[in-house]
């Protein structure tokens, strides 16, 4: 049993170009760091024991890029992505490195072996035994670029099945759709996902109802939307997501005939889901969240935010139990370090961060023009004065990532505030409506900060 996946690199021609060229290649281009890190990533020894399990098609394995660029500037198709990259990963135990690495160049052979430059490889330094494909984009046979496509998707993963069957391994019979490499892997170290909140959700509306219907209310009340219309499947989602999340993907065991059995043989209680606020903030943060209204002072928004997900105060023991909020425990590093950004800039408003954001982009412009004017005087120039130009381009391509990694930090602190704003601003609908429903005469009463 395989499943599979692939995805795109990008990034500038030209730079590959200039890195390729460079004989000493010792420090990569930003633009193409995801390029030369799956590359160098996909061949490792240590993972590939010593090389053992590397095949190249159509291509050496020792200048597989350098011919990609070939291809590329033969055919005038330098833009766009540059490559793309697949893994197929196999059930643990099922087969030897052999049958694996085999498994993967026959599935590699078949999918794209006849029109591209293509490097397998087979790691060994996982739970499980897996294939990475990277392939380039551009055909050495036509000059046509490969076009993902659905289609296409389901093609790898027909042909995938299809050698796993010829060596007599199982296949997943309807395969459903994986979350996303970051999502997985958090969800396996059992962080708050999405669906680990859903999941701890579920498991509460059960434990405190007597019937179906008493256990879908109980996820209303936390904020979810239901659909537990079907016969065969029950659905929910957040407010924030457009899908619906079936509960049989979460646990197999959530059909509708388990859990009324289940219902039916353990001893519930009811109980309603009751969602809360942190009320221990001090008194110059309560003000800071007007419900639907576009957030100003953006650090205090940061510093209210941190206390609602039980950040601060340092020591407290609070915890939120709102589906929203639980869900961006996730997050919990990027809050720290953005707060911590805001805090050590001195940027308190959203004009202010807007006036940094157009500074640092203003300085990454002037340092990509001077870098530029390098690199076109590295073309006329000497050997030894090439030398020099080069290690000047090194500077400034230093100053650039840096300057980069200050400019996405402060982008995503501009993003992430209105995404607080519309989170904290779901917790406050949804206590609103439950207000609503349990006192109607009281229909608006405003949260415990603003009495």
């Amino acid at each position: 049993m395989a499943t599979t996946k692939l995805w795109h690199i990008s990034g500038r021609l030209q730079d590959v170009i200039d890195y390729a060229e460079n004989p000493d290649k010792t420090c990569p281009i930003p633009d193409l760091e995801d390029l030369w890190n799956a590359a160098r990533y996909v061949q490792r020894p240590a993972a590939t024991a010593d090389g053992t399990y590397v095949t190249a098609i159509n291509c050496t394995r020792e200048t597989a890029v350098q011919q990609m660029i070939l291809t590329k500037k033969q055919f005038h198709k330098t833009d766009g992505y540059i490559a793309w990259h697949g893994y197929q990963s196999f059930k643990p135990g099922e087969v030897t490195p052999e049958l694996c690495h085999q498994i993967g160049v026959e599935t590699a052979k078949h999918l794209w072996g006849d029109r591209f430059q293509i490097i397998v490889t087979t790691h060994l330094d996982k739970g499980h035994l897996h294939n990475h494909w990277v392939f380039n984009s551009v055909s050495f046979v036509d000059g046509k670029k490969y076009n993902h496509s659905k289609q296409e998707i389901e093609w790898m993963r027909r042909v995938s099945d299809y050698y796993c069957q010829v060596h007599g391994l199982s296949v997943i019979p309807v395969p459903h759709k994986a979350p996303s490499r970051p999502v997985y892997f958090d969800e396996k170290d059992g962080k708050p996902t999405r669906y680990n909140v859903y999941r701890e959700d579920i498991r509460e509306a059960l434990k405190n109802s007597f019937t179906i219907r008493e256990a879908e209310k109980y996820l209303q009340r936390l904020g979810y939307i239901t659909d537990f219309t079907s016969e065969s499947h029950y659905r929910i989602r957040l407010p924030q997501y457009t899908h619906f999340t079936r509960l049989d993907t979460l646990d197999k065991r959530w059909v509708p005939e388990n859990m009324y059995r289940f219902l039916a043989s353990h001893p519930s209680q009811t109980k309603k889901a009751v969602v809360c606020w942190q009320t221990d903030v001090p008194e110059h943060l309560r003000h800071v969240h007007f419900p639907h209204q576009k957030p100003s002072h953006i650090y205090r928004l940061y510093l209210y935010y941190c206390y609602q997900l039980g950040i601060l105060p340092k020591g407290t023991t609070y915890k939120p139990n709102s589906p929203f909020l639980r869900e961006e425990l996730r997050k919990l590093d990027q809050y720290d370090r953005e707060t911590r950004f805001l805090g050590e800039t001195g940027i308190e408003t959203m004009d202010e961060l807007q006036a940094y954001i157009a500074d640092k982009q203003s300085m990454l412009d002037e340092l990509a023009a001077e870098r530029t004017s390098i690199q076109n005087k590295m073309r006329r120039a000497d050997p030894e004065t090439k030398e020099s130009l080069r290690q000047q381009k090194t500077e400034k391509t230093a100053s650039i990532t840096a300057l980069r990694e200050q400019l996405k930090l402060a982008k995503s602190v501009e993003a992430r505030s209105f995404h607080m704003q519309k989170t904290l601003d779901l917790v406050y609908d949804n206590e609103l409506k439950q207000r609503e429903q349990h006192s109607p005469e009281q229909h608006r009463t405003q949260r415990s900060y603003e009495r």
